[in-house]
This record gives C-alpha cells, structure tokens and sequence, in this order.
C-alpha cells in the first residue's frame, strides 16, 4: 500500500507592508530641462528684485515663526491662517532657490502660490504636534541643519557647473538637476521643520518629488 504524501500547506497570504509615511512637505518637480542661454547668463543680475522681496518676506515670516511657536506650544496646532501664511512664504523661498540653482527656468513669481512654478511646494495643513518637541525645536534641529548645509554647499557646486553647461547646450542635465533638486527638498523640509509647519523631521530618503 503506497503511502500518500503529505498535504501541502496552502501558502499562506503575506501581509501589505504599510508604505511609508508621505512626508507633509513634499518637493514638485514638472521641468521640463530646457533652459533659456540668456537667462542663464543674465541669472544673477535677474534676481536683484527677488533680494528685496525675501527680505520683506523673510522680517514678516521671523515674527509669524515665533507666534506660531507659541501657538503650537500652547495649544499643540497651528493657527490655520498662520500655517497657510508660512507654508506661502518657504513656497516662494523655495521657487526662488529652484531658480537660482538653475533647477528651473521660468522666471519666479513673487507670491509663493502652489502651482505657480515647475519646482513647486506642497505642504499639507496643519496638524497636531508634540509640545516638547516644539519646545526644544532648536535643539533638535541642529543635526538636521548641519546636513542641509552640506547639501547646500553640493548644490552650490552642481549649480556652478550647471550654469556652463546649460550656457552650450541650453539644457540641464538630468542627474544634475536631481540632484540639486534632492539638496532643495532637504532643505525647505529642515525649514519647514524650523517654521513650526511640522513636526516631522526632514527626510534624506525617497526621490526629489517626496
């Protein structure tokens, strides 16, 4: 009597891994790599206005920052109509550093608003965040810091490369223009992180456009 062979087990279903968190502060990236020679050369002389502008942006976002520290501290969330504000403010921050490092070509706007250039920003609405971790903001930002402001040292010097290259073939090269788009996500989610806009620390993780 020959002997069966043993039922086999039917396979059980893996369970779906979870994604990972989509990080509230996320770098939109629809340029095309064309870039105008003229432009390009003229770059600096063109963002002259731009300097005025982020100054006035810049004085008004500094005192919005710290009430909006004491707001979250107080009551674990941002004003609403402050959270819009700031997000406004590192969105035409970063349209205007996506320029300058050539990761764009348009000319930027001055009004920060969402879909107003290639290289956009989006940043989700205010949500609850932990009091002591706003409490103590500064301090634990400070290794996040330090590594934007090596990603921004990088950028530097693929934007100086860039600025040649772009100059003979009037395109910027894919890898650079990643790149340089990797160091300004880091950079407006270690900023966003400063302005109180999240508690969600800046992530080295995920592509230019998350």
């Amino acid at each position: 009597m020959s002997e069966h062979p043993p039922e086999q087990q039917p396979d059980q279903p893996e369970e779906p891994s979870e994604p990972p968190a989509v990080h509230p502060v996320r770098l939109i990236v629809n340029d095309d790599l064309k870039r105008s020679r003229l432009t390009v050369f003229f770059r600096l002389l063109l963002l002259i206005p731009h300097l005025f502008w982020q100054c006035i942006w810049t004085l008004a976002a500094t005192g919005c920052v710290i009430i909006n520290w004491f707001a979250v501290l107080f009551t674990g969330r941002s004003p609403e109509d402050l959270h819009l504000y700031l997000a406004r403010v590192l969105r035409y921050r970063t349209h205007l550093g996506s320029y300058v490092a050539l990761v764009s070509n348009p000319y930027p706007t001055f009004f920060g608003r969402q879909g107003a250039h290639p290289v956009d920003l989006e940043v989700d609405g205010p949500d609850r965040q932990p009091r002591l971790v706003t409490l103590f903001r500064l301090v634990l930002a400070i290794p996040a810091f330090i590594v934007a402001y090596v990603l921004m040292i990088v950028m530097f010097f693929v934007a100086l490369v860039g600025w040649f290259v772009a100059l003979v073939i009037g395109r910027m090269p894919k890898g650079m223009r990643d790149l340089s788009a990797y160091c300004l996500r880091y950079e407006a989610q270690m900023t966003a992180y400063l302005m109180i806009l999240t508690s969600r620390y800046p992530s080295l993780s995920g592509t230019p456009t998350s």
